[in-house]
């Protein structure tokens, strides 16, 4: 995938976990094509926005919100705060991640021998999935009412999965959980996507140096395996938000290179799954289709 040269004046952006690592270097790839920028991030990571803002080639352009992704009021209020100081809201990035601190089959006993609660595990879905999910929400709300670009679109939203999306083997069990319910927000909001005219993408790194890779990432790169620089990721992330042509796909980034990976899955589906599978799944997706979509249930509570 070429890094995109397109010009951004006038555009505006929103990158979740922006203060730092790859949400960082997709703030100054953002600024330098001429968009304003607004990093969400954690109160705790002003030490860390302020400097970046102050770097960028013009700091007016660039606006830290601290935010908890998690807490709906504190979110809606960035979306809110970026509208009343920019103006409309061209593209936005969920990035906000994190990884547990401990193996969720680590288990810690009470005095009685009995199975403490992990909280931890709580808090990076809450992050990972939910906080995306109110990001995600929020922007197509905010996208909906924009008017519609000369390619016939009304933002641009991208979702940052993992290869841990994809794949299990590393065994961080809530990590690749909540990754993989990114892929599966990602497949599920195709259908409001084109309904309102946005386009919604994700963005799979492999291995990066961020925060969460630094226990290994120097013995991984010195066995000679592939890894990406931030600003891989980075440049991966704009190319996809930019193109018109991306719709409902998944950009593997691994070793700097690029694949995109949801449309060869799909065309695989027989392969693995065998035809008459793809046949049931393909006839339910029509039927489903007729009816408008998924008819939810009552509420039983």
């Amino acid at each position: 995938m070429a890094a995109t040269k397109e010009r951004l004046d006038g555009k505006t952006a929103i990158v979740t976990g922006g203060a730092n690592g790859i949400g960082a270097a997709i703030v100054r790839h953002y600024e330098a094509l001429g968009a304003n920028v607004v990093i969400a991030d954690l109160p705790s990571a002003a030490a860390s926005a302020e400097p970046l803002v102050n770097s960028l080639s013009n700091p007016s352009k660039a606006l830290f919100v601290p935010v908890n992704i998690t807490i709906w009021r504190e979110i809606s209020a960035l979306f809110q705060r970026t509208k009343a100081h920019f103006g409309q809201i061209d593209y936005v990035v969920a990035n906000a991640g994190i990884m547990e601190t401990r193996g969720f089959f680590d288990f810690e006993t009470d005095a009685g021998g009995n199975l403490m609660e992990d909280e931890g595990v709580y808090r990076v879905i809450d992050v990972n999935l939910n906080g995306t999910m109110n990001t995600l929400r929020l922007a197509m709300f905010h996208m909906m009412s924009n008017p519609v670009d000369q390619d016939g679109f009304r933002g641009s939203i991208v979702l940052t999965s993992s290869t841990s999306g994809f794949f299990g083997g590393t065994a961080v069990v809530s990590y690749v959980a909540s990754k993989h319910g990114v892929v599966g927000l990602l497949r599920s909001s195709q259908a409001a996507a084109n309904k309102y005219g946005v386009r919604v993408n994700s963005v799979a790194p492999f291995v990066t140096p961020t925060f969460i890779t630094e226990g290994y990432s120097t013995l991984y790169k010195e066995r000679g395996l592939p890894m990406n620089k931030a600003e891989d990721v980075a440049s991966a992330i704009i190319a996809t938000s930019v193109d018109v042509q991306n719709r409902g796909r998944c950009f593997l980034v691994y070793g700097g290179k690029t694949k995109e990976i949801e449309e060869p899955r799909a065309a695989a589906v027989a392969s693995y799954m065998g035809e008459d599978v793809r046949l049931v799944m393909d006839e339910a997706k029509e039927f489903f289709d007729e009816l408008g979509g998924y008819p939810l249930p009552r509420p039983r509570f």
